[in-house]
């Protein structure tokens, strides 16, 4: 009965460090993606056009379209995402060009990558 007990102790620690690891890589997912809809976010205050954000979109799924060996795809679709929306032009111009954008962003946002 101890030794039944212990390998029972021995599956519920096994579970826990799964769900542990299960609980930061939603984490990591959780972040991103809030990174990327952050980005959205201020290319939509900038007007980005739906034809811009189009190709973005589209670049980002044709550079994920083969997943790289031992990474989460959706971790990578939404790192890929996030570099090429952190990319786009629009959220690099200087305050003088931003200025001339009629609904431009008083702080910008700064994200790691």
């Amino acid at each position: 009965e101890l030794q039944q007990k212990a390998e029972e102790a021995e599956v519920l620690k096994m579970e826990l460090q799964m769900l542990e690891t299960e609980r930061v890589r939603l984490s990591l997912v959780e972040e991103k993606l809030l990174d990327v809809l952050q980005l959205l976010q201020q290319l939509r205050d900038l007007n980005i056009s739906k034809r811009a954000l189009g190709k973005i979109l589209l670049s980002t799924l044709e550079s994920c379209r083969d997943p790289q060996p031992g990474k989460a795809q959706l971790l990578e679709v939404l790192d890929t995402l996030q570099q090429e929306l952190a990319a786009c032009e629009l959220l690099h111009r200087g305050p003088v060009e931003r200025a001339q954008s009629p609904r431009a962003l008083s702080n910008a946002l700064v994200i790691s990558c």
